[in-house]
């Protein structure tokens, strides 16, 4: 992770949305007011990902869902904190309450809990912010269900053991806080918000090999 420019003054989330260069190949997110670069994603990365995308959908459908929830291409995430703003690897959307999202149609902005179903993070060698940041901020307003797929056992040793291991966290808001469970190896996922999905860490780990 690095920061794009120097800067003197630290810049709201409008400031950001305001610089984010139109059709831009890269991604950027603001943290604390200061606009990063974020890494490029390697060939596992985008591959587990599209892989994840490709399952959610099926089981979207299998859940008569299809029209209903949706994967967006991009989407950013507006905190109740006014100086970050975060883009999703993946992102579930509610399409029954979007209306409530008066910057989605022109400026791909969310920043209601209701409009969104599920939140994925696939980790990277910035993982401090998926395991500290974003579940503090998504956790803060009221996101149901958030991943940390961590599947090169990047986080620190207090979430994944020692030695590490690659593990997945589904991160569930229970009275207003998120319980973190761990699933690794042949274990199945178990996902409050997507019941009918029928697949294993493994299988998850494996569409990168």
């Amino acid at each position: 992770m690095s920061q794009t420019q120097s800067q003197l003054k630290l810049l709201t989330f409008d400031e950001f949305i305001e610089w984010y260069p139109e059709n831009s190949e890269l991604r950027y997110e603001l943290h604390d007011g200061v606009i990063v670069e974020m890494p490029k994603p390697k060939g596992e990365h985008s591959d587990l990902t599209g892989f994840l995308i490709e399952e959610l959908l099926i089981t979207i459908r299998e859940m008569g869902k299809r029209g209903i929830w949706s994967i967006p291409k991009e989407s950013i995430i507006k905190p109740y904190r006014d100086k970050s703003g975060y883009e999703p690897d993946i992102i579930v959307l509610n399409q029954e309450t979007i209306d409530t999202e008066t910057r989605w149609k022109q400026e791909s902005v969310i920043h209601n809990a209701s409009s969104v179903k599920l939140i994925v993070e696939v980790v990277s060698s910035n993982w401090r912010d998926d395991y500290y940041d974003k579940l503090r901020d998504y956790e803060a307003m009221g996101i149901p269900e958030y991943w940390i797929v961590d599947y090169a056992a990047l986080g620190g040793r207090v979430f994944i053991g020692s030695p590490k291991v690659p593990t997945i966290f589904v991160c569930e808001l229970i009275d207003g806080e998120y319980q973190m469970t761990p699933f690794r190896e042949k274990n199945l996922i178990v996902s409050p918000t997507f019941s009918q999905l029928n697949l294993t860490v493994q299988q998850i780990f494996d569409s990168v090999i």
